[in-house]
Protein backbone atom coordinates (compact mmCIF):
# COMPACT_ATOMS: atom_id res chain seq x y z
CA UNK A 1 0.00 0.00 0.00
CA UNK A 2 1.31 3.46 -0.95
CA UNK A 3 1.91 5.42 2.26
CA UNK A 4 0.73 8.66 0.59
CA UNK A 5 -2.61 7.06 -0.19
CA UNK A 6 -2.68 5.76 3.36
CA UNK A 7 -2.14 9.21 4.82
CA UNK A 8 -4.83 10.80 2.63
CA UNK A 9 -7.32 8.09 3.54
CA UNK A 10 -6.51 8.53 7.23
CA UNK A 11 -7.19 12.26 7.04
CA UNK A 12 -10.62 11.62 5.50
CA UNK A 13 -11.44 9.08 8.20
CA UNK A 14 -10.13 11.36 10.93
CA UNK A 15 -12.40 14.27 9.95
CA UNK A 16 -15.33 11.86 9.82
CA UNK A 17 -14.45 10.68 13.34
CA UNK A 18 -14.37 14.27 14.61
CA UNK A 19 -17.77 14.86 12.99
CA UNK A 20 -19.28 11.87 14.80
CA UNK A 21 -17.65 12.89 18.10
CA UNK A 22 -18.95 16.45 17.72
CA UNK A 23 -22.48 15.17 17.18
CA UNK A 24 -22.16 12.83 20.15
CA UNK A 25 -21.78 15.78 22.50
CA UNK A 26 -25.37 16.76 21.75
CA UNK A 27 -27.07 13.39 21.57
CA UNK A 28 -26.79 10.16 23.54
CA UNK A 29 -27.92 8.27 20.46
CA UNK A 30 -25.03 9.70 18.45
CA UNK A 31 -22.65 8.85 21.28
CA UNK A 32 -23.73 5.22 21.13
CA UNK A 33 -23.40 5.21 17.35
CA UNK A 34 -19.90 6.70 17.52
CA UNK A 35 -18.85 4.18 20.13
CA UNK A 36 -20.07 1.24 18.07
CA UNK A 37 -18.41 2.64 14.95
CA UNK A 38 -15.03 3.36 16.48
CA UNK A 39 -14.74 0.39 18.81
CA UNK A 40 -16.03 -3.11 18.15
CA UNK A 41 -15.50 -5.19 21.31
CA UNK A 42 -13.45 -8.31 20.76
CA UNK A 43 -14.24 -9.70 24.21
CA UNK A 44 -17.61 -10.99 25.43
CA UNK A 45 -19.29 -9.08 28.28
CA UNK A 46 -17.96 -10.04 31.68
CA UNK A 47 -20.30 -12.08 33.84
CA UNK A 48 -19.48 -11.11 37.45
CA UNK A 49 -21.66 -13.86 38.88
CA UNK A 50 -19.85 -16.64 37.05
CA UNK A 51 -17.24 -18.29 39.29
CA UNK A 52 -13.77 -18.48 37.80
CA UNK A 53 -11.79 -21.64 38.44
CA UNK A 54 -8.18 -20.79 39.15
CA UNK A 55 -5.65 -22.43 41.37
CA UNK A 56 -4.44 -20.51 44.40
CA UNK A 57 -1.00 -20.40 42.80
CA UNK A 58 -2.41 -18.80 39.65
CA UNK A 59 -4.22 -16.19 41.71
CA UNK A 60 -1.17 -15.38 43.79
CA UNK A 61 0.76 -14.66 40.62
CA UNK A 62 -1.86 -12.20 39.42
CA UNK A 63 -0.82 -8.96 40.97
CA UNK A 64 -0.50 -5.46 39.65
CA UNK A 65 2.46 -3.33 40.58
CA UNK A 66 2.61 0.20 39.33
CA UNK A 67 5.35 2.71 38.73
CA UNK A 68 4.83 6.43 38.26
CA UNK A 69 7.13 9.20 37.11
CA UNK A 70 7.17 12.73 38.45
CA UNK A 71 7.97 15.46 35.94
CA UNK A 72 8.94 17.76 38.81
CA UNK A 73 12.36 16.14 38.98
CA UNK A 74 15.21 17.06 36.62
CA UNK A 75 14.96 15.37 33.25
CA UNK A 76 18.15 13.38 33.78
CA UNK A 77 16.54 11.56 36.67
CA UNK A 78 14.13 8.72 36.01
CA UNK A 79 12.22 8.67 39.28
CA UNK A 80 9.40 6.26 40.00
CA UNK A 81 7.38 5.75 43.16
CA UNK A 82 6.00 2.25 43.46
CA UNK A 83 2.97 0.70 45.05
CA UNK A 84 0.93 -2.45 44.73
CA UNK A 85 -2.65 -3.31 43.89
CA UNK A 86 -4.36 -6.67 44.27
CA UNK A 87 -7.79 -7.61 42.94
CA UNK A 88 -10.31 -6.64 45.60
CA UNK A 89 -13.51 -7.80 43.91
CA UNK A 90 -12.81 -11.49 44.29
CA UNK A 91 -11.71 -13.79 47.08
CA UNK A 92 -9.98 -17.16 47.05
CA UNK A 93 -11.79 -20.17 48.45
CA UNK A 94 -10.80 -23.78 47.76
CA UNK A 95 -9.05 -22.73 44.59
CA UNK A 96 -12.08 -20.87 43.21
CA UNK A 97 -12.74 -17.17 42.81
CA UNK A 98 -16.14 -15.62 43.35
CA UNK A 99 -17.48 -12.09 43.25
CA UNK A 100 -17.76 -10.15 46.48
CA UNK A 101 -21.19 -8.77 47.43
CA UNK A 102 -22.03 -5.75 45.30
CA UNK A 103 -23.27 -3.65 48.22
CA UNK A 104 -21.50 -4.16 51.54
CA UNK A 105 -21.55 -0.50 52.58
CA UNK A 106 -22.44 -0.08 56.24
CA UNK A 107 -21.63 3.59 56.71
CA UNK A 108 -22.54 7.13 55.69
CA UNK A 109 -19.81 9.14 53.99
CA UNK A 110 -19.40 12.85 53.32
CA UNK A 111 -16.63 15.17 52.11
CA UNK A 112 -16.69 18.72 53.45
CA UNK A 113 -13.56 19.90 51.66
CA UNK A 114 -10.75 19.83 54.18
CA UNK A 115 -11.91 16.62 55.84
CA UNK A 116 -14.05 13.55 55.29
CA UNK A 117 -16.54 12.07 57.72
CA UNK A 118 -17.78 8.56 58.39
CA UNK A 119 -20.95 7.80 60.33
CA UNK A 120 -21.51 4.21 61.44
CA UNK A 121 -24.70 3.01 63.10
CA UNK A 122 -23.74 1.23 66.35
CA UNK A 123 -27.20 0.94 67.90
CA UNK A 124 -27.38 -2.83 67.45
CA UNK A 125 -23.94 -3.32 69.02
CA UNK A 126 -24.99 -2.01 72.44
CA UNK A 127 -21.68 -0.23 72.91
CA UNK A 128 -21.53 0.74 76.58
CA UNK A 129 -18.84 3.44 76.44
CA UNK A 130 -16.23 5.04 74.21
CA UNK A 131 -13.63 2.72 75.73
CA UNK A 132 -15.26 -0.10 73.75
CA UNK A 133 -14.43 1.61 70.44
CA UNK A 134 -11.02 1.35 68.75
CA UNK A 135 -10.10 3.58 65.80
CA UNK A 136 -6.72 2.92 64.19
CA UNK A 137 -5.75 5.19 61.30
CA UNK A 138 -2.57 5.76 59.36
CA UNK A 139 -1.99 7.86 56.25
CA UNK A 140 -3.53 5.35 53.82
CA UNK A 141 -5.57 2.88 55.91
CA UNK A 142 -8.35 2.83 58.49
CA UNK A 143 -9.46 0.11 60.90
CA UNK A 144 -12.48 0.62 63.19
CA UNK A 145 -13.52 -2.00 65.75
CA UNK A 146 -15.99 -2.10 68.61
CA UNK A 147 -16.52 -4.43 71.55
CA UNK A 148 -20.00 -5.89 71.73
CA UNK A 149 -21.03 -8.47 74.34
CA UNK A 150 -17.38 -9.05 75.08
CA UNK A 151 -16.53 -9.74 71.42
CA UNK A 152 -14.35 -7.39 69.37
CA UNK A 153 -16.04 -6.80 66.01
CA UNK A 154 -14.59 -5.11 62.92
CA UNK A 155 -16.82 -2.31 61.65
CA UNK A 156 -14.58 -0.83 58.95
CA UNK A 157 -11.35 -2.21 57.50
CA UNK A 158 -10.07 0.01 54.68
CA UNK A 159 -6.62 -1.04 53.51
CA UNK A 160 -6.43 1.68 50.85
CA UNK A 161 -8.08 5.02 51.50
CA UNK A 162 -9.07 7.02 48.45
CA UNK A 163 -6.15 9.34 49.21
CA UNK A 164 -3.79 10.12 52.06
CA UNK A 165 -4.94 11.64 55.34
CA UNK A 166 -3.22 13.34 58.25
CA UNK A 167 -3.71 10.45 60.64
CA UNK A 168 -2.43 12.36 63.67
CA UNK A 169 -5.40 14.73 63.35
CA UNK A 170 -8.07 12.01 63.36
CA UNK A 171 -11.06 12.78 65.60
CA UNK A 172 -13.84 10.38 66.57
CA UNK A 173 -16.79 10.50 68.93
CA UNK A 174 -20.15 8.87 69.62
CA UNK A 175 -23.19 10.91 68.55
CA UNK A 176 -26.26 9.24 70.05
CA UNK A 177 -26.46 5.95 68.13
CA UNK A 178 -23.70 6.67 65.60
CA UNK A 179 -19.94 6.49 65.70
CA UNK A 180 -18.53 9.55 63.91
CA UNK A 181 -14.97 9.58 62.54
CA UNK A 182 -13.41 12.71 61.02
CA UNK A 183 -10.25 12.41 58.91
CA UNK A 184 -8.18 15.41 57.81
CA UNK A 185 -7.39 15.21 54.09
CA UNK A 186 -3.82 15.60 52.86
CA UNK A 187 -5.08 17.22 49.64
CA UNK A 188 -8.08 19.38 50.58
CA UNK A 189 -8.81 20.26 46.93
CA UNK A 190 -9.37 16.61 45.96
CA UNK A 191 -13.01 15.57 46.18
CA UNK A 192 -13.43 12.07 47.62
CA UNK A 193 -16.30 10.02 46.12
CA UNK A 194 -15.93 7.44 48.92
CA UNK A 195 -13.71 6.56 51.85
CA UNK A 196 -11.91 3.74 50.04
CA UNK A 197 -10.15 3.41 46.72
CA UNK A 198 -12.20 1.12 44.51
CA UNK A 199 -13.27 0.85 40.90
CA UNK A 200 -16.37 2.90 41.66
CA UNK A 201 -14.55 5.68 43.51
CA UNK A 202 -11.72 5.86 40.97
CA UNK A 203 -14.01 6.08 37.95
CA UNK A 204 -16.09 8.71 39.73
CA UNK A 205 -13.19 10.79 41.03
CA UNK A 206 -10.45 10.56 38.40
CA UNK A 207 -12.00 13.08 36.00
CA UNK A 208 -11.20 15.99 38.32
CA UNK A 209 -7.52 15.02 38.02
CA UNK A 210 -7.36 14.15 34.31
CA UNK A 211 -9.19 17.34 33.28
CA UNK A 212 -10.03 15.94 29.87
CA UNK A 213 -6.53 14.69 29.07
CA UNK A 214 -6.66 11.55 26.95
CA UNK A 215 -5.11 8.21 27.91
CA UNK A 216 -2.99 5.93 25.72
CA UNK A 217 -2.74 2.25 26.64
CA UNK A 218 0.44 0.66 25.29
CA UNK A 219 2.16 -2.71 25.58
CA UNK A 220 3.14 -5.83 23.66
CA UNK A 221 -0.41 -7.20 23.40
CA UNK A 222 -3.00 -5.47 21.22
CA UNK A 223 -5.70 -7.64 22.82
CA UNK A 224 -4.80 -6.50 26.33
CA UNK A 225 -4.45 -2.87 25.25
CA UNK A 226 -7.91 -2.88 23.68
CA UNK A 227 -9.63 -4.67 26.55
CA UNK A 228 -8.12 -2.41 29.22
CA UNK A 229 -8.69 0.78 27.20
CA UNK A 230 -12.35 -0.05 26.63
CA UNK A 231 -12.87 -0.84 30.32
CA UNK A 232 -11.29 2.45 31.38
CA UNK A 233 -13.23 4.45 28.79
CA UNK A 234 -16.53 2.90 29.81
CA UNK A 235 -15.81 3.54 33.47
CA UNK A 236 -14.82 7.21 33.22
CA UNK A 237 -17.09 8.20 30.33
CA UNK A 238 -14.36 8.75 27.73
CA UNK A 239 -14.46 7.78 24.06
CA UNK A 240 -12.85 4.35 23.43
CA UNK A 241 -10.60 4.30 20.36
CA UNK A 242 -8.52 1.50 18.87
CA UNK A 243 -5.77 2.29 16.37
CA UNK A 244 -5.90 -1.33 15.19
CA UNK A 245 -9.56 -1.05 14.23
CA UNK A 246 -9.15 2.37 12.64
CA UNK A 247 -6.28 1.09 10.49
CA UNK A 248 -8.13 -2.07 9.48
CA UNK A 249 -11.28 -0.13 8.58
CA UNK A 250 -9.73 1.91 5.82
CA UNK A 251 -7.01 -0.56 4.80
CA UNK A 252 -9.68 -3.25 4.35
CA UNK A 253 -7.31 -5.90 5.63
CA UNK A 254 -6.15 -7.25 8.95
CA UNK A 255 -3.05 -5.95 10.66
CA UNK A 256 -1.43 -9.39 10.32
CA UNK A 257 -1.93 -9.45 6.55
CA UNK A 258 -0.68 -5.88 6.31
CA UNK A 259 2.50 -6.81 8.17
CA UNK A 260 2.95 -9.88 5.98
CA UNK A 261 2.57 -7.93 2.74
CA UNK A 262 4.31 -4.64 3.54
CA UNK A 263 6.32 -5.18 6.70
CA UNK A 264 6.27 -3.83 10.24
CA UNK A 265 7.67 -0.41 9.31
CA UNK A 266 4.69 0.36 7.08
CA UNK A 267 2.18 -0.43 9.83
CA UNK A 268 4.12 1.51 12.48
CA UNK A 269 4.31 4.54 10.18
CA UNK A 270 0.58 4.39 9.47
CA UNK A 271 -0.26 4.11 13.17
CA UNK A 272 1.96 7.12 13.77
CA UNK A 273 -0.27 9.12 11.42
CA UNK A 274 -3.37 7.97 13.30
CA UNK A 275 -1.80 8.97 16.61
CA UNK A 276 -0.86 12.36 15.18
CA UNK A 277 -4.45 13.03 14.17
CA UNK A 278 -5.79 11.85 17.52
CA UNK A 279 -3.27 13.85 19.57
CA UNK A 280 -5.58 16.86 19.87
CA UNK A 281 -8.61 14.73 20.78
CA UNK A 282 -9.70 15.21 24.40
CA UNK A 283 -11.45 12.67 26.63
CA UNK A 284 -10.44 9.56 24.73
CA UNK A 285 -8.80 6.30 25.76
CA UNK A 286 -6.69 5.05 22.88
CA UNK A 287 -5.64 1.41 22.59
CA UNK A 288 -2.45 1.17 20.55
CA UNK A 289 -0.97 -1.68 18.56
CA UNK A 290 1.19 -4.19 20.40
CA UNK A 291 4.29 -5.85 19.05
CA UNK A 292 7.12 -4.61 16.85
CA UNK A 293 4.72 -3.16 14.28
CA UNK A 294 3.24 -0.81 16.89
CA UNK A 295 4.37 2.82 16.95
CA UNK A 296 4.78 2.74 20.74
CA UNK A 297 7.53 0.12 20.43
CA UNK A 298 9.72 2.64 18.58
CA UNK A 299 11.50 5.52 20.26
CA UNK A 300 11.00 7.83 17.26
CA UNK A 301 7.19 7.45 17.27
CA UNK A 302 6.39 8.87 20.69
CA UNK A 303 5.94 12.58 20.01
CA UNK A 304 2.15 12.31 19.70
CA UNK A 305 1.66 9.67 22.40
CA UNK A 306 3.07 12.22 24.86
CA UNK A 307 -0.04 14.33 24.17
CA UNK A 308 -1.90 12.20 26.72
CA UNK A 309 -1.16 10.07 29.75
CA UNK A 310 0.49 6.85 28.59
CA UNK A 311 0.05 3.60 30.52
CA UNK A 312 2.32 0.65 29.80
CA UNK A 313 0.52 -2.60 30.65
CA UNK A 314 3.39 -5.07 30.89
CA UNK A 315 3.19 -8.81 31.44
CA UNK A 316 5.70 -9.96 34.01
CA UNK A 317 7.47 -13.27 34.54
CA UNK A 318 7.98 -12.44 38.21
CA UNK A 319 6.58 -14.88 40.77
CA UNK A 320 5.64 -12.25 43.34
CA UNK A 321 4.79 -8.58 43.61
CA UNK A 322 8.18 -7.49 44.95
CA UNK A 323 9.94 -9.08 41.98
CA UNK A 324 7.48 -7.42 39.59
CA UNK A 325 8.29 -4.02 41.09
CA UNK A 326 12.00 -4.67 40.75
CA UNK A 327 11.48 -5.74 37.15
CA UNK A 328 9.62 -2.50 36.37
CA UNK A 329 12.32 -0.42 38.06
CA UNK A 330 15.04 -2.19 36.09
CA UNK A 331 13.26 -1.64 32.77
CA UNK A 332 12.95 2.07 33.48
CA UNK A 333 16.57 2.44 34.57
CA UNK A 334 17.93 0.62 31.54
CA UNK A 335 15.62 2.49 29.15
CA UNK A 336 16.32 0.09 26.29
CA UNK A 337 12.62 -0.48 25.56
CA UNK A 338 10.57 2.33 24.01
CA UNK A 339 7.66 1.50 26.32
CA UNK A 340 9.69 2.97 29.19
CA UNK A 341 8.71 6.39 27.83
CA UNK A 342 5.30 5.76 29.40
CA UNK A 343 4.07 7.99 32.21
CA UNK A 344 3.07 4.97 34.31
CA UNK A 345 3.84 1.26 34.22
CA UNK A 346 1.39 -1.41 35.36
CA UNK A 347 2.86 -4.89 35.77
CA UNK A 348 0.57 -7.92 35.57
CA UNK A 349 1.57 -11.48 36.43
CA UNK A 350 -0.61 -12.98 33.71
CA UNK A 351 -3.66 -12.23 31.61
CA UNK A 352 -7.25 -13.36 31.87
CA UNK A 353 -10.01 -11.27 30.33
CA UNK A 354 -12.14 -11.78 33.45
CA UNK A 355 -9.60 -9.62 35.30
CA UNK A 356 -9.77 -6.71 32.85
CA UNK A 357 -11.44 -4.45 35.40
CA UNK A 358 -8.77 -5.20 38.01
CA UNK A 359 -6.03 -4.19 35.57
CA UNK A 360 -8.01 -1.10 34.55
CA UNK A 361 -8.37 -0.19 38.22
CA UNK A 362 -4.61 -0.49 38.62
CA UNK A 363 -4.14 1.89 35.68
CA UNK A 364 -6.50 4.49 37.16
CA UNK A 365 -4.86 4.20 40.58
CA UNK A 366 -1.46 4.79 38.99
CA UNK A 367 -2.76 7.80 37.06
CA UNK A 368 -4.29 9.18 40.23
CA UNK A 369 -0.94 8.98 42.02
CA UNK A 370 0.83 10.55 39.04
CA UNK A 371 -1.49 13.54 38.74
CA UNK A 372 -1.51 14.13 42.49
CA UNK A 373 2.30 14.13 42.55
CA UNK A 374 2.34 16.98 40.02
CA UNK A 375 -0.84 19.03 39.86
CA UNK A 376 0.49 21.04 36.91
CA UNK A 377 0.95 17.97 34.75
CA UNK A 378 -2.38 18.22 32.89
CA UNK A 379 -1.67 21.85 32.07
CA UNK A 380 1.75 20.87 30.79
CA UNK A 381 0.20 18.22 28.54
CA UNK A 382 -2.19 20.85 27.19
CA UNK A 383 0.69 23.23 26.45
CA UNK A 384 2.58 20.45 24.69
CA UNK A 385 -0.41 19.90 22.39
CA UNK A 386 -0.90 23.62 21.69
CA UNK A 387 2.75 23.94 20.66
CA UNK A 388 2.30 21.13 18.14
CA UNK A 389 3.55 17.96 19.88
CA UNK A 390 7.10 18.70 18.77
CA UNK A 391 8.70 15.78 20.63
CA UNK A 392 10.24 17.91 23.38
CA UNK A 393 8.43 16.16 26.25
CA UNK A 394 8.94 16.57 29.17
CA UNK A 395 11.32 19.54 28.72
CA UNK A 396 9.08 21.75 26.60
CA UNK A 397 11.04 24.28 24.56
CA UNK A 398 9.91 27.89 23.95
CA UNK A 399 7.58 28.74 21.05
CA UNK A 400 9.43 28.87 17.76
CA UNK A 401 11.70 25.94 18.55
CA UNK A 402 12.50 23.84 15.50
CA UNK A 403 12.67 20.11 16.34
CA UNK A 404 14.88 19.46 13.32
CA UNK A 405 17.52 21.98 14.39
CA UNK A 406 17.63 21.19 18.08
CA UNK A 407 18.52 24.84 18.73
CA UNK A 408 16.42 26.95 21.10
CA UNK A 409 15.04 30.22 19.69
CA UNK A 410 16.58 33.44 21.08
CA UNK A 411 14.86 34.69 24.21
CA UNK A 412 13.15 38.09 24.03
CA UNK A 413 15.17 40.76 25.76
Amino acid sequence: MDIKVLLETEMILYHFILFIISLSRHSQAFAQMASSLLYCPTLPPQNPSKPLSLSTRSFSRFSVSLTTRSSKLPSFLHWRSTGGIFPRTRSVSSGHLSSAPADSKNYEFSDSGGEVELRIDIKSLNVESSSDVFVDADDIALLIRAKSAGILKTLIDVKQLFERVKSSETIWYIDEEQLVVNLKKFNPDLKWPDIMESWESLTSGISQLLKGTSIYVIGDSTEINEAVAKEIATGIGYMPLSTSELLEQYAQQSIDSWVASEGTDSVAEAEGVVLENLSSQARAVVATLGGKHGAASRFDRWRHIHAGFSVWVSKSEALDEASAKEEARKHVQEGNVAYTNADVVVKIGGWDKDYTRDVAQGCLSALKQLTLSDKKLTGKKSLYIRLGCRGDWPDIKPPGWDPSSGVDPPMDS
